[in-house]
């Protein structure tokens, strides 16, 4: 069992930035993949951005060249970095820890943390 908590949601004005967090419960280095979602109400969560364990990164065309996904393994952690927010922006934002197990692809969620970009 993965637990992850996310943190550095907030309210921030069109243009600024943001830099969310995720701490997992155990050591991410055996976690395959690592991801950030996105949900609005009423509407699909969203895939924003993944990082392998090997430090591949890859992003939703959405958020391409204002996101930044990083890991760091010493502290089980990975981040969202935003820049350039945008009104549209507005959601919250899960954590998702993605591990092979037994063949199988199991995923872990945290409770997500809410991102407002307004004026």
């Amino acid at each position: 069992q993965v637990q992850l908590v996310e943190s550095g949601g907030g309210l921030v004005q069109p243009g600024g930035s943001l830099r969310l967090s995720c701490t997992a419960s155990t050591s991410i280095v055996s976690i395959n993949t690592m991801g950030w979602y996105r949900q609005v109400p009423g509407k699909q969560r969203e895939l924003i951005a993944t990082i392998t364990s090997g430090g591949i990164a890859n992003y939703a065309d959405s958020v391409k060249g204002r996101f930044t996904i990083s890991r760091e393994n010493a502290k089980n952690t990975v981040y969202l970095q935003m820049s350039s927010l945008e009104p549209e922006d507005t959601a919250v934002y899960y954590c998702n820890a993605r591990r092979l197990v037994a063949f199988t692809w199991v995923d872990y969620w945290g409770k997500g943390t809410l991102v407002t970009v307004s004026s």
